[in-house]
């Protein structure tokens, strides 16, 4: 079967900007295990104290100075909160709410993904979470990542059905385009930060933290040109509160943010502020 893929038309930011710049910070919690492990392998379904301790940082420590980062740079984040974060921290996602950033949706727990064997569960979760961030902040989440991105073949309809504007299970792009899912419209953020996430850059490989920032800005220079040629794009730094937070990394992840600011017709925006420019424009 032949593809009828075609070149997308270029998008236009808000003021002609050449690039828009984004920031995710993922504000999670763990059953059993978070993303930092050490020792031999736990078997299935036994915590690992180690691990959870290492995931508790995110709360204890981590958001706060990711709070202070973002304040001192005047940027404001999406973060992606897991249901279980939002009912056992509802104050640390008030907050969120409060210093205006975006709270979205980021399953129940993160050392579970959802499966086409369960695909009542992932509902289930998907609801869960929703009511935990509604209760801490009085607003239903309007974007959705699933843990890890690994959604299922019911993922998308699961978020029309449930009134979301965007998700970001996807990989296939550069830039935001929009589905229509059962009649409705649906924005995709496609995940574009593989060389700007301090889980894939530095915990994995277990890289220097100046990586993370190699990687950013090669990446943002790369495609600042691009928008300056008439193909503007966006570029996402991620961080994880309980990994990226700590005083090792956290400096590399600022002086990524800095950087952004010695160059002119930048649009900084949280991702419901890109869907919804996405949704206005029709972007498809």
């Amino acid at each position: 079967m032949k593809s009828e893929i075609k070149r997308r038309t270029p998008i236009e930011w808000p003021n002609k900007a050449y690039i828009c710049v984004c920031t995710t910070i993922a504000f999670e919690a763990f059953r059993f295990h978070g993303h930092y492990t050490t020792g031999p392998g736990q078997p299935p379904g036994k915590p690992n104290y180690f691990s959870l301790s290492y995931a508790d940082y995110g709360a204890k420590v981590g958001i706060w100075r990711v709070f202070d980062v973002l304040e001192r740079n005047g940027m404001k984040a999406t973060f992606d909160t897991g249901g279980l974060a939002a009912e056992k921290h509802p104050h640390i996602v008030k907050e969120m709410a409060e210093r205006d950033h975006e709270i979205a949706g980021h399953g129940y727990v993160n050392d579970f993904y959802p499966t086409e064997d369960d695909l009542e569960g992932e509902l289930r979760d998907i609801r869960a979470t929703a009511r935990a961030i509604e209760a801490a902040t009085g607003e239903r989440p309007v974007g959705w990542v699933s843990p890890g991105s690994v959604g299922t073949s019911k993922t998308l309809e699961y978020m029309v059905q449930e009134g979301f504007v965007w998700n970001g299970d996807d990989a296939s792009d550069d830039n935001p385009f929009v589905r229509t899912i059962h009649g409705k419209s649906l924005v995709i953020l496609p995940r574009i930060n593989f060389p700007t996430n301090d889980l894939i850059v530095w915990n994995r490989p277990q890289n220097p933290p100046s990586a993370y920032f190699n990687g950013f800005q090669e990446t943002f220079d790369f495609l600042y040109d691009e928008g300056r040629r008439g193909n503007p794009k966006w570029i996402d730094l991620l961080l994880h509160s309980d990994m990226g937070s700590r005083p090792g990394l956290i400096g590399v992840y600022e002086k990524a943010l800095k950087y952004t600011k010695g160059f002119e017709r930048v649009w900084y925006a949280r991702r419901r502020d890109i869907a919804e420019w996405a949704l206005k424009n029709d972007y498809r």
